[in-house]
Order: C-alpha cells, then sequence, then structure tokens
C-alpha cells in the first residue's frame, strides 16, 4: 500500500502529465478552435476508463471521455487493447458528443500489462456533415458525417492508412482536419509516454494503487461537501430556442434535483421528446454536463477526477432530447451548454445562497467560413463570445467570461480572426444595462461587430435568445442574447442560431445577455450604483428606472437626496 506522499507525488506527476498532452496539442494543432480556444478535452485514465488527472479545457468534455474509453472498450473488446494503439471514436452516442468532436484514445502498457489510457478530444473542421462547418438542421444522423466507431489510428504504433485516407477524401478541408487528429494521436502519446515514465520509476503496483486512491479521495471530498448541503428536492425547466427544424417550436428542459445525505439525484423525465432537429443529447453529454454542476457545487477547489461523482445520479428518458437513441440527430449540442443552468435553477429553490443567478445562459458562438481573397484558400473560423455571469449572495457577477460550460476556454483574438479571414471587427466591448439588475447586479455581456470583406458563410449558434436569463430573490433578468444582422439598414434582422449567406459589406454583430441580478435593486448601495455608471455597466437612466438612484451625468455622483425621494416612491408603489 502507498504512503500519502507517494500517492501525492504521483498525481502531481499525472497531472503535469495531462498539461504536458495539452502543450503538444496546442502546438501541433491546425484549427485556431484548439489552439486559440482550447476547445478540447484531456485526460489520463485508470484501466477502468476513469479519469485520474485531466488538463482543463471544455469541462463536459473531460468527463464524456471516461464514457467515450468504456463503450468502445465494450465495443471492442479488452483484449483487442495492445501497445501502440491508437482509437478513434466519434460515433455520437458512444462518444458523448457530435461527429466534430472525435475521441481519440490510447491504451498504456508496462510490460504488457494495461494499466490506464490516455484521451484527447478536440472539435475538427470536417468529416463530411452536408453542410460545411456546421450542422443547424439535420434530422437524423446519416446526415451528420463519417462515424468512426473505435477504429485504430495506428495499430501496434504503425499508421494505418486506410483510415487517414477514408478522412483525407471525404472531408472538405483534409490538411487541416487530418493535422487536428494527428494533434490528438500526439497528445495521447505524449501522455503514454509519460505515464509510463511514472510506473518505471515507482512500480506499476505503486501507480494502480495511486489510481485507486485518487478516485477513493475525490470520493471521500465529494460526499464531506454533499453532506453539508441543504437537503430536499426541487424542480426546474427552461427551454432552448427551437430545435433547428420545427423553429417555432420552444424545447422545453424539466429537470427535479434531490439532494440527500448519499447522492445528488439529476432526474430529467419530462423534458421535450421527439425533438426533430440536431439538439438532442448523446446520454454521455449528459451525465457529463450534471458532474460540471455537482463538481462546482461540492469540489471546485481539486481537479477532475472520476471519484468525484460517485455520488451523484443522473436519471434520462431514452428517446428525449436529453438521452439520444440512433439515428437521432445530435450535431448541434446546445443543449448540452443551456442545461447546466437549468439545474442551478432548480437548486436555486433550496439553497439561493449558494448558488447565482443566471448567465447569459449560452456560449454564443459566432463561426465564419468561405473563400480569402487574399490567398484563394478555403477559411474557417470561428469564437465564443464571454456572457455576464449571475449575481449572488457574495456579490455582483463576473462581467463579460466565458460561459460556466467552457471554464478552461478563451475567445479568439481579433488579430487572429483579422488575419485569417475576410472579417473586420468595427467594434467590441461591454454592453451596459444588460445585466440584471439587484441587490447584487448581474454581470454585462459583449457585443463584437463582424464586417465581412469578402462574400462569407456566417453561421450564428445561439440558442437562448427567446427567454431571459433568470433571478434570484427580486432580483430583475438579465438582457437576453441576440444576433442583429445589417443593423440600421432596410435588411435588418434579429435572429439566434441561423446560417447566412453573406455578400461583401455585411455586418453581423453578436450581442451576449447579461447576468440575472439578486435580491432587490432598491437595496443596492447608491454609491455602487453610481460606480457602475461610472464603469459603464450602467447607464444613468437605468440607474434611475431599476435601482432608484439618481447620478449625475457630469460627475457620477449619486444625489443622495433626491435617491431616497425616489427610492420612498417606488416602495410605496411596490407596497399598495
Amino acid at each position: 500500500m502507498n504512503d500519502a506522499i507517494t500517492t501525492e507525488i504521483i498525481r502531481h506527476g499525472l497531472l503535469a502529465a495531462a498539461e504536458e498532452m495539452a502543450r503538444n496539442l496546442c502546438r501541433t494543432a491546425y484549427n485556431t478552435v484548439v489552439y486559440e480556444i482550447h476547445d478540447y478535452g484531456i485526460g489520463i485514465h485508470d484501466v477502468h476508463g476513469d479519469v485520474v488527472a485531466d488538463a482543463p479545457g471544455i469541462a463536459i468534455f473531460t468527463r464524456g471521455n471516461d464514457h467515450g474509453i468504456k463503450r468502445a472498450v465494450e465495443f471492442l473488446g479488452i483484449e483487442a487493447m495492445l501497445p501502440g494503439d491508437v482509437y478513434l471514436l466519434n460515433y455520437p452516442y458512444w462518444s458523448s458528443a457530435h461527429t466534430l468532436d472525435p475521441l481519440v484514445f490510447a491504451p498504456i502498457h508496462v510490460d504488457g500489462e494495461l494499466i490506464g489510457y490516455t484521451s484527447c478530444r478536440i472539435h475538427v473542421l470536417d468529416l463530411k456533415q452536408k453542410d460545411p462547418g456546421y450542422v443547424l438542421d439535420s434530422t437524423d444522423m446519416y446526415q451528420e458525417g463519417l462515424f468512426f466507431p473505435g477504429v485504430r489510428l495506428y495499430r501496434e504504433g504503425v499508421i494505418n492508412d486506410d483510415i487517414f485516407n477514408i478522412i483525407r477524401y471525404n472531408s472538405r478541408l483534409p490538411e487541416r482536419t487530418i493535422g487536428d487528429i494527428q494533434a490528438q494521436v500526439s497528445a495521447c502519446v505524449s501522455g503514454v509516454r509519460r505515464t509510463i515514465e511514472i510506473a518505471d520509476k515507482y512500480g506499476v503496483d505503486a501507480l494502480a494503487q495511486a489510481m485507486v486512491s485518487i478516485n477513493d479521495h475525490g470520493e471521500k471530498l465529494a460526499r464531506i461537501a454533499l453532506a453539508g448541503l441543504p437537503k430536499g428536492t426541487w424542480s426546474a425547466s427552461d427551454f432552448v430556442d427551437n430545435d433547428g427544424v420545427e423553429l417555432d417550436r420552444l424545447i422545453d428542459l424539466n429537470v427535479t434535483v434531490t439532494v440527500t445525505d448519499d447522492e445528488m439525484i439529476v432526474d430529467w423525465t419530462g423534458s421535450a421528446k421527439n425533438v426533430r432537429g440536431p439538439i438532442n443529447l448523446p446520454l454521455g453529454q449528459t451525465e457529463a454536463l450534471c458532474s460540471l454542476i455537482f463538481k462546482a457545487m461540492t469540489t471546485p477547489d481539486s481537479p477532475v477526477v472520476a471519484g468525484n461523482f460517485r455520488p451523484l445520479r443522473v436519471i434520462t428518458e431514452a428517446g428525449s432530447v436529453m438521452h439520444a437513441v440512433p439515428p437521432m440527430p445530435t450535431f448541434t449540442l446546445w443543449t448540452g451548454l443551456l442545461a447546466g443552468e437549468v439545474i442551478l435553477k432548480a437548486l436555486a429553490k433550496g439553497m439561493p445562497d449558494l448558488v447565482p443567478a443566471c448567465s447569459g445562459g449560452d456560449v454564443c458562438s459566432m463561426m465564419g467560413l468561405g473563400v480569402n481573397p487574399r490567398n484563394g484558400e478555403h477559411w474557417l473560423e470561428a469564437t465564443n463570445e464571454a456572457v455576464g455571469f449571475g449575481g449572488h449572495a457574495g456579490g455582483d457577477g463576473a462581467d463579460g467570461i466565458m460561459h460556466l460550460s467552457e471554464p478552461g476556454c478563451r475567445n479568439n483574438p481579433v488579430e487572429v480572426l483579422e488575419t485569417k479571414s475576410p472579417m473586420f471587427i468595427e467594434s467590441y466591448g461591454y454592453r451596459p444595462d444588460s445585466g440584471g439588475a439587484g441587490r447584487n447586479r448581474g454581470g454585462v455581456g459583449v457585443g463584437r461587430s463582424y464586417r465581412f470583406t469578402a462574400p462569407s458563410t456566417g453561421i450564428c449558434l445561439v440558442y437562448k435568445t427567446k427567454t431571459k436569463p433568470w433571478s434570484i430573490d427580486g432580483g430583475l433578468e438579465g438582457d437576453n442574447n441576440h444576433v442583429v444582422l445589417n443593423p440600421g439598414t432596410d435588411r435588418e434582422a434579429t435572429q439566434g442560431g441561423s446560417y447566412n449567406l453573406l455578400d461583401a459589406g455585411d455586418v453581423l454583430v453578436n450581442n451576449t445577455g447579461g447576468g440575472g441580478g439578486y435580491g432587490d435593486p432598491l437595496d443596492r448601495e447608491p454609491e455602487r450604483v453610481a460606480a457602475d455608471v461610472r464603469n459603464g455597466f450602467v447607464s444613468v437612466g437605468a440607474a434611475a428606472a431599476d435601482y432608484g438612484v439618481v447620478v449625475d451625468p457630469e460627475t457620477f455622483a449619486a444625489d443622495l437626496t433626491a435617491t431616497t425621494a425616489l427610492r420612498g416612491t417606488r416602495r410605496e408603489v411596490v407596497s399598495a
């Protein structure tokens, strides 16, 4: 049995190995979505496929990798896992993501003994899905690209050209797609090498025992935190704008969360069924998004390990939007980004002091593609936008940061987008008054304006525009996300998820939502409201209308006498 010091040294060695995997991935990837945005999930797993170390990127990727590895091994058989093998899996119902988020994983062997796996999932650019860039309106799996149900990219260290040739002749962007997949291979192989080095130094048994201890300790931390949470059962619902096919149908997400001394149960029974469009979630992703919220509520300050989630139980209905089965379409996985805050909405009813109000609620992605007139080459670039976070018992929501589903991610810099594509960023900044008013204010969202300088396709991936970010304890809702095409012209249109064919000169403005407010806005100290006006987060008009605070537009000082009178009048109206 290992002593605690040896276990801790091995744990940090595995974390360092996972971080090296991420660095190798970013150095070798062809795709800015990977090396700029950090759209990846990287893990080192024990012999059962349970993660023991990760490198933060997209949170739901790493946890989904566990599910994918286990399903692939179940399909192929443990005896098929040989030293030097590297596997590719993107069959959505096993891999926990859509076809363009392939999972690459490699078994780790020491002296012929299987001791674990390394994994790397990223977003690649094209695998023969029906539309270039992204699919918003598929109605079955067969429109969503090539499926690889756990095939070997490398057999015992030798490249499998058959698979790479299939990809090469079935991708619109073969060089970048193959380059990115090979970057995933590089990441996995480097993780295998570093893990073997740890085994060589401390012994295979010591490494195996450490992996068990790491997950057992992760479970213990989660159970201690769970014991301190309020107990009860709470329900909530929210909506995805549409499914991409039936554009007028709000897709309902219904959840009931139960917290006991022993477990947290997240039950999605009653969520939408018969969803024709591609927003259905593979079960692995539903489990992953629930794991993200459970992690945030119990062990947010420690690295992700599978043991953290042993007290979590997820219930779904097969065939519903939260549990896709073949051949249900799954390409536009935005349900997995929006559903986490539906769980928080339920928890807020029982533990409002521990949960923030809703954020802007979406990753608000914009993708452009076409032919670049500067070099005649096909281009495809994308970025996710920051949103405002919800106010909470401890203070204001953060202004303009990446959505909670992407805690390790960044957006794509202006300089990169303008260098690699015919897009000109006309403006980029915070959106005043987008945060919900409250005793603690919701954070504000951002707005970015893209002018296309050549004919292009602009794909908007924004699926929370028809409902506003919810608030807590008397706060006001945040402003919702919305995309505006060609503002100020006779062709102006406000939209959410959409596939736009654009001419040179067309403008697309991506406006992200602010967080919901926490507590009565009339209880916010006038000095804090005045500071918000001075900093550009709240306008003079909104300070008076929402907070009852009169702010001098020249000095940005609060007029306390006028404010007292205005708030008194407001409270009299409310009480009447």
